[in-house]
């Protein structure tokens, strides 16, 4: 991901089984990581029972924050493709109990189709 993605908040695919071992302490027993996408250095991870957001805090991120949403309390969600003029995609979700949605930015270079598909994959059983 380039400099410039990163500052627009655009999201690129990570690599699940290097988020596993850095999750190795966060994980339940039985949990894996199958998709992880990373916005400038924050980045959410969808293990096979929640969604993981981790917030880097601080100049150097030594500081994290890791939100869990168990995939039961998304409600909805929904995805924005680019224009002609805005080329970035961006998809929403909301939280039972959370009047407004999380929202994350994706490039072209990210099929926001395949991660709505993925989070489809989990809300939806």
């Amino acid at each position: 991901m380039g400099l410039l993605d990163g500052m627009l908040g655009n999201a690129s695919k990570m690599d699940a089984a290097k988020i596993q071992e850095e999750f190795s302490q966060v994980l339940a027993e039985g949990e894996q990581v199958e998709h992880a996408y990373q916005l400038i250095r924050d980045y959410f991870v969808f293990t096979n029972k929640r969604l993981v957001l981790v917030d880097k805090q601080g100049v150097t991120g030594s500081k994290v924050e890791y939100h869990s949403v168990p995939y039961k309390s998304i409600t909805h969600f929904s995805i924005e493709t680019g224009g002609h003029f805005a080329l970035d995609a961006e998809l929403k979700i909301w939280i039972s109990g959370s009047p407004a949605p999380l929202q994350k930015q994706f490039n072209k270079r990210l099929s926001i189709y395949e991660v709505q598909s993925v989070l489809a994959s989990y809300v939806l059983k």
